[in-house]
Order: C-alpha cells, then sequence, then structure tokens
C-alpha cells in the first residue's frame, strides 16, 4: 500500500461537484463494511482490550488515563491493520462518485480515526467533501456529526441521506431527520433492519434511490 500523502487527499477533497439533482442535499456514508468490506473482529477487540460487552468508544471513555491509553494503542493496531489490508464493496468508488455528478454533497462518517480514513480514501482515489471522525467532536448515534456536515455541505436533512452499516448509523441518521439506508452486503438482515428506511445489499442499489 502506497503512502499517504496528505495533500493528495486534500486536493481530492477539494474537486468540484457537479450541479444537478442532489443540489441542497447530502449523501453521508459510513466506511467500515459500508464503503469497505466488514473486517474488523470487534468481539476481538474487545476481548484484547478487557471489554465484556457494548460499544468500545464509550467503554474506553470511561477507563482512566492508562487503561484508556493502552486501550487506544490495541484499536488503532486493528483499525490500521482493516486499512491496510481490507477490500472495498463492489462499486464503492463509483457509487460516491455518482453521487457527486448528480450535485449531491458527499461526506463520510465514521467512528474511525482520521489517520486511517485519510489513507483508505488516498489508497482507493474516493473523492469526497466532508469528512468526520471520533476526534472531530459527537460520534453516532448522536445526531451532531450528521447536522454538523449538513450545515458545512448546507444540505437539507430532510432531503439527505445516511447510509450505514450498523444500528448506529441509522439512529444518528434518524435522529438528525436524514433518510436512512441499511448496506448488509452479504450478511443476514440483523433485526434493527427494521429501523431503517432502506436496506440494500449493494451499493448499486443505492443509486436508484438517490436518482
Amino acid at each position: 500500500m502506497r503512502t499517504n500523502d496528505p495533500m493528495r487527499s486534500l486536493c481530492k477533497s477539494l474537486a468540484p461537484r457537479l450541479k444537478g439533482r442532489g443540489a441542497g442535499a447530502a449523501v453521508i456514508f459510513d466506511l467500515d463494511g459500508t464503503l469497505t468490506k466488514p473486517y474488523l473482529d470487534f468481539d476481538a477487540i474487545r476481548r484484547e482490550i478487557g471489554i465484556a460487552q457494548g460499544p468500545i468508544l464509550e467503554a474506553i471513555a470511561q477507563m482512566d488515563s492508562e487503561g484508556r491509553r493502552d486501550a487506544e494503542v490495541i484499536l488503532l493496531r486493528h483499525e490500521w491493520d482493516a486499512a491496510n489490508n481490507g477490500t472495498l464493496y463492489e462499486g464503492a468508488v463509483e457509487t460516491v462518485a455518482e453521487c457527486r455528478a448528480r450535485g449531491y454533497g458527499v461526506a463520510i462518517l465514521t467512528r474511525n480515526t482520521r489517520a486511517v480514513v485519510d489513507y483508505i480514501l488516498a489508497e482507493h482515489g474516493f473523492v469526497v467533501d466532508a469528512i468526520r471522525t471520533r476526534e472531530d467532536g459527537p460520534i453516532k448515534p448522536s445526531a451532531e456529526p450528521v447536522l454538523s456536515i449538513c450545515r458545512e455541505l448546507q444540505a437539507d436533512p430532510t432531503h439527505s441521506w445516511m447510509v450505514g452499516d450498523y444500528l448506529f448509523d441509522i439512529l444518528s441518521g434518524k435522529a438528525a431527520g436524514t433518510r436512512t439506508v441499511l448496506m448488509i452486503g452479504e450478511g443476514a438482515e440483523p433485526a434493527y433492519a427494521k429501523q431503517a428506511d432502506y436496506v440494500i445489499q449493494s451499493l448499486s442499489e443505492l443509486l436508484a434511490l438517490v436518482a
């Protein structure tokens, strides 16, 4: 994998999008498990850190400074492993590009870290208009990162879309007032799928929704 070039990422993020059907709206993508195929083993991460169950970031936030530092090292190692060895879903780059070509502002909203996100986007040639990671403020399932992206992109949340593979993506989008799309790929439909407005198995299906 080639080394991340911050200037390359910056230039890509500033690439102009066309005016079109999506003007005044955004398509906000989760990253891990949505644009990339599932790779992170969250149960293995919990075991290594010593978390019995539940969301990892919230559990880490409750630790003392030493425990939090050690846990963050473990988590980051797993995230970089996924960045270096994971693969994209078919059509991921093209789907993002087509959303921008239709005039939508396109963003990445993830609980991952900025350095990892920048690397993945640069490595695969993604062009996006905004990014929010766990370093940037409130995280999913809060509505705030979705609303923050919409403010930055001058997008109406009610005309926008949140696309992700987990319950927190759906909760975050719904709380912000967006339409929500659950990407399940080849996996079984989870119990919380009924909370999403739409369920898709491939990214190509998304383009029919945001037409």
